[in-house]
């Protein structure tokens, strides 16, 4: 649940640009990171996520946003009085790069880095993106056979690299829903959904997942990412590959005059609020184009600080007027899912602060010397911590250990590719591994999907992502 670069976070590219930047000077700033022990909140609310939902007694009591919000929230203030009380250090603002006095003022700057610069344009992003493609309708008599499904997800990679992985979520998920509206099996058709196009589909460009826009940011030349070609074709072919064999076994056991039943009146194919495609390119460009670290390209101004997010949310709110209520009412359009992730995000993003800081500080000191070593320790992190910050971590350890071959940005550019795929491949790994993961899980609940528990997820993850983790590994990084 960490979340374009996120164009993720995305986000899908705004979500810690400015986090990421000094996270070099963090490390130089202080050398002491917070105790070990201080990663337990964010740890609890983990554990939250994943067993309150199947516990009897608190399965109706976790369904109400607001008690959502009341663990979050808690175990948030958990972190802020550590840094508080017992941290004893400064901490750096990752906006003015000062570093704060301890005791209540860093846990100020703490609450200010979590919300001010990470969670408000994360939240922008991921609620403009799902309001605009809220008022996308397909119509037309589509059938959730095998072929259709894997066509609709292959597309989502097609274009995830190019108006970023939850833009490319938000706009494939609900025709892909609808089109399973009849069949009893669909939890696994959304689990790949996840994998393909709100992860592994974009690491073409930097626009496609935020770490990539920040190694964008740090010198990576635009173009360079396409050179992943080789092993994002691998990798979503194999899971396309992997995903039509079980699609095709489970659609099997469906009952298929029920599922394949047409209407009595046909409808052709028809495409609905198509004026809302302006909008969602829109939001993209602000993404890219509107960051207040850096002059808008050609010119030398900076966008204001929250200039973006304002612009974001404008966009969302012309989306309503422009859009024609039945097409939302025929969507199903609601704000549950994103209240959601709301609710869960705001103390995700605060109690993820020190396992973060920890990685910063002691990140140069794994022992981290090799690509494929780069590509599972960015990958194991990425997938429980945003990885946008933990791919700027370890571009700065492959940078700091120097070049002896191709270098791009000052990186080892096998080095450099591992980090990239590590970033943007494992955050399939978790529902919280990227932003739009938990989106789509909470699109999907809210269309009367069951999905898999956090760990069950993981089931799922571990099965088929890490075998093919281990292929990639051999073939492209040994």
């Amino acid at each position: 649940m960490n979340l374009i670069a996120d164009a993720h976070t995305q986000l899908e590219a705004t979500t810690l640009v400015s986090t990421a930047e000094v996270t070099h000077d963090e490390h130089h700033a202080h050398a002491e990171p917070p105790a070990f022990y201080s990663v337990i909140p964010f740890a609890a609310l983990l554990l939250c996520i994943a067993f309150l939902p199947l516990i009897h007694k608190t399965e109706e009591w976790w369904e109400h946003n607001k008690n959502r919000l009341l663990v979050a929230v808690s175990l948030g203030l958990v972190t802020l009085l550590y840094y508080t009380f017992l941290y004893g250090h400064g901490v750096v603002d990752h906006g003015t790069h000062e570093l704060s006095a301890p005791g209540f003022p860093a846990a100020i700057v703490v609450l200010k880095n979590a919300l001010l610069v990470e969670y408000i344009p994360f939240i922008a992003l991921l609620f403009s993106l799902y309001v605009i493609s809220g008022g996308i309708a397909f119509n037309g008599n589509l059938v959730g056979r095998p072929i259709l499904n894997t066509g609709i997800i292959a597309i989502g990679a097609a274009i995830a690299s190019f108006i970023g992985t939850t833009g490319a979520a938000m706009l494939l998920i609900r025709p892909l829903l609808k089109a399973n509206q009849k069949r009893d099996y669909v939890a696994h058709t959304v689990i790949f959904f996840i994998f393909v196009v709100c992860n592994t589909g974009g690491c073409l460009l930097p626009i496609g997942d935020p770490p990539l826009f920040l190694g964008f940011l740090r010198g990576v030349p635009f173009t360079w990412t396409l050179s992943l070609w080789p092993m994002w074709l691998a990798m979503n072919l194999s899971l396309l590959a992997v995903y039509f064999v079980f699609d095709t076994i489970r659609y099997r056991k469906e009952d298929k005059e029920k599922v394949e039943a047409l209407p009595e009146v046909s409808e052709p194919f028809s495409l609905k609020g198509s004026i809302n495609f302006l909008w969602l390119l829109l939001v993209i460009f602000c993404v890219a184009v509107l960051d207040p670290s850096k002059p808008v390209p050609g010119t030398d101004w900076h966008a204001p600080h929250f200039f973006r997010e304002v612009c974001m949310f404008a966009l969302a709110g012309i989306s309503l007027l422009t859009t024609s209520k039945m097409i939302r009412k025929q969507n199903s359009f609601n704000y549950e899912a994103i209240l959601e992730v709301a609710a869960l995000f705001v103390g995700i993003f605060i109690c993820m602060q020190a396992p973060v800081q920890i990685l910063n500080v002691n990140g140069a000191s794994l022992g981290i010397d090799s690509p494929w070593k780069f590509y599972w320790a960015t990958g194991v992190l990425s997938s429980f911590l945003d990885n946008a910050p933990t791919y700027v971590v370890f571009f700065e350890t492959a940078k700091a250990a120097g070049t002896n071959g191709t270098a791009v940005a000052g990186v080892n550019e096998v080095s450099l590719v591992a980090i990239s795929l590590g970033a943007v491949f494992m955050g399939a790994m978790t529902y919280i591994g990227n932003g739009p993961n938990f989106m789509v899980k909470a699109i999907a609940e809210k269309n009367n999907i069951r999905m898999p528990s956090f760990f069950g997820f993981m089931a799922y993850s571990c099965a088929v992502l890490l075998p093919l983790s281990i292929v990639l590994t051999f073939v492209f990084l040994v």
